[in-house]
């Protein structure tokens, strides 16, 4: 997966600054984070925004401009600045160069040049134990797929309770997108409406920025931001892959925790989802039906040893009614178990139909302890389990 790097711009000129769009908007690699057409507002959107590179055109008011990059270089020294001029102004390249420009281009730009200069300024990032950090947000996240063996297995619950909880990790951003394009319910569970959908984006996705971005995405209370399926079934065809390699690759650059919450019709999008992991949750029930899908679904993901070696079998409801021991389900499988999740209806039920994540509609059941502690477990931490507050009256007689 490559890394994208997120990019400020500022040129009081529409057109140039118009062009330098389209360029920056055709990289995988990039996400255009701001764009600013006054020198003096610069900083302070840099403040708001935080980028990994900036990008300063020196030819509206040069003055202003070795201002701007001596301000910056000044306030941020490890912040990388790329300087363009169509002018070739060796004077002027030189004095953006002692200013703390790191590198200069001739506008036009030309895309290759263009890479190749940021190739050159790629900054260092420093690892906070768990997801790479740069200016205090993530360059790199882990992105989560969840996949149910069935309808109903509980799919779409874990995945929006994993993100919930990881939305509560300090300093940590967490979103989920919602891929089972016809039937998808995440918004239901959140109580959410939202104005955009997966949908929206796909159809703007060659103007696809920060902002579009923002607007997309909706927040939740619990911190957990929601891209949804399409509101129109028929829109479903709108996405495609190669949309959806754009759209993860930005959100992995935005958001610490990434949550994919898949179809089961192994669609081409739900494939690409699956590559785009680095993780795979594999969801089903300890029922005979469930595990029959389970052990295909493996089948078809050990094929491929990239999605093998990443994917996890996860059963849910565990404890429910069933002749189907947890021993016989492994054997089954032929695959060890990673998690179980207890049956714990009443909770999930009416959380359910509050529209609440259990991280504040029950913290203190049974399954929201397990899937904080499956959620911490995926990136690779350890929770201490919180037990169940007794009534009165189980207090009372010691139960």
């Amino acid at each position: 997966m490559k890394e994208v790097q997120r990019v400020a711009i500022v040129d009081p000129n529409d057109n140039s600054r118009e062009e330098l769009r389209q360029v920056l908007l055709g990289l995988d690699s990039i996400w255009l984070e701001a764009e600013c057409s006054r020198y003096e507002f610069f900083f302070d959107v840099i403040q708001q925004s935080i980028p990994d590179v900036v990008i300063v055109s020196l030819d509206s008011d040069q003055t202003k401009a070795m201002a701007l990059i001596a301000t910056l270089h000044a306030e941020s020294p490890d912040m990388p600045i790329l300087v363009i001029s169509a002018r070739g102004d060796g004077n002027a390249i030189l004095q953006a160069l002692r200013s703390g420009a790191r590198e200069f281009l001739t506008a036009p730009v030309v895309m290759e040049e263009l890479m190749k200069a940021m190739r050159r300024i790629s900054p260092t990032r420093v690892s906070d134990g768990s997801v790479t950090q740069l200016n205090g947000r993530p360059t790199s996240s882990v992105v989560v797929s969840v996949i149910g063996s069935a309808g109903g297995v509980g799919c779409t619950t874990l995945a929006v309770n994993i993100g919930a909880c990881l939305a509560k990790e300090p300093g940590a951003t967490a979103a989920l997108v919602d891929l089972d394009m016809a039937l998808g319910d995440a918004d239901v569970l959140l109580d959410m409406a939202t104005d955009y959908t997966l949908a929206d984006v796909a159809l703007n996705i060659d103007r696809l920025d920060m902002q579009f971005m923002r607007r997309s995405l909706v927040k939740h209370a619990s911190g957990l931001h929601l891209l949804p399926h399409p509101m129109q079934i028929e829109d479903s065809g709108v996405i495609q892959p190669e949309h959806l390699n754009r759209l993860i690759g930005l959100l992995r650059a935005s958001f610490s925790y990434l949550i994919l919450d898949l179809s089961k019709s192994f669609s081409l999008c739900d494939v690409t989802a699956l590559r785009l992991s680095d993780i795979i949750l594999l969801v089903g029930q300890v029922e005979l039906s469930s595990l029959r899908n389970l052990v295909r679904m493996n089948a078809a993901l050990n094929n491929d040893i990239e999605l093998a070696e990443k994917t996890h079998i996860v059963l849910n409801r565990v404890g429910s009614d069933s002749e189907i021991t947890l021993q016989k389900a492994e054997e089954i499988l032929g695959k060890p178990i990673f998690w179980q999740v207890p049956n714990d209806h009443k909770p999930v039920t009416e959380a359910r139909n509050q529209g609440a994540p259990l991280v504040s509609f029950a913290p203190r059941s049974k399954v929201h302890q397990s899937i904080l502690a499956l959620a911490m477990a995926l990136i690779g931490k350890d929770v201490k389990p919180v037990k169940e507050k007794k009534s009165a009256w189980a207090s009372l007689f010691g139960r």
